[in-house]
């Protein structure tokens, strides 16, 4: 069966657009045009994505965002106004999967959804030990997809986890930004350096024990990032 998607625009023009392009491509779509509405269908129609706008009246995006967290992990990505970093940042720091700026065009958003969808179905594989002691204080626990930080687990998104986890199969490795961004996110966002500098900082936050000194992520100044040379099993 064909992957469904919901809608929640206030605007019935914006709605109609991204419907008649998702179906086109042979996704189901359903609609909301406000917050309410959709964190209700969030729960009744379990939907495997969400495209959800940020200016609403009632519940905003950021609103809607939280209350479907509460009910949900679906995916999630936001539409927000073009140069409004503030909003894109706030977005992720509430559980968003990823954010499209207005105006956007259909192709974008079709491959930007796909995209999200593929992160959430698939996960590569571990190719080495399934339980990872990077030091004394941080282990990864491939098998039971678990991070624990001084022996109590840390909460990771989907794509902290993923990134995370690309970092440790390639200990010691200077990674490129182009490399970081195709192998975790797609190649449709290679050049979305701000990305990938948003999701360091997060996984620094919750890993490190002082994020403003890394221990384990480190910047490569204009080439990428390399993840600390550990002792591998």
């Amino acid at each position: 069966m064909s992957k469904q998607i919901l809608i929640v625009d206030d605007e019935p023009r914006m709605r109609r657009f991204v419907r008649m392009n998702l179906e086109l491509e042979g996704l189901r779509v359903s609609e909301a045009s406000d917050g309410l509405e959709a964190v209700r269908k969030v729960r009744e129609e379990m939907p495997n994505l969400v495209v959800l706008d940020v200016e609403m009246p009632h519940l905003d995006g950021f609103e809607t965002l939280a209350e479907i967290r509460r009910a949900s992990s679906v995916p999630v990505i936001m539409l927000t106004v073009r140069g409004e970093e503030d909003e894109r940042i706030k977005g992720l720091d509430l559980g968003a999967d990823d954010y499209i700026t207005k105006p956007f065009s259909a192709r974008e958003l079709v491959s930007r959804i796909n995209a999200v969808l593929r992160r959430v179905e698939l996960s590569s594989p571990v190719e080495r030990s399934n339980r990872v002691e990077v030091d004394d204080r941080l282990v990864v626990d491939f098998d039971n997809r678990q991070v624990l930080v001084e022996g109590e687990p840390v909460k990771l998104r989907p794509t902290e986890y993923r990134l995370l986890q690309y970092f440790i199969q390639n200990p010691g490795q200077m990674l490129s930004h182009e490399q970081l961004l195709s192998r975790v996110w797609g190649p449709e966002y290679v050049d979305d350096n701000q990305l990938l500098r948003l999701y360091v900082a997060y996984l620094r936050k919750k890993l490190e024990p002082d994020p403003g000194n890394p221990r384990y992520i480190f910047n490569e100044r204009g080439m990428g990032y390399r993840f600390m040379n550990y002792k591998r099993a």
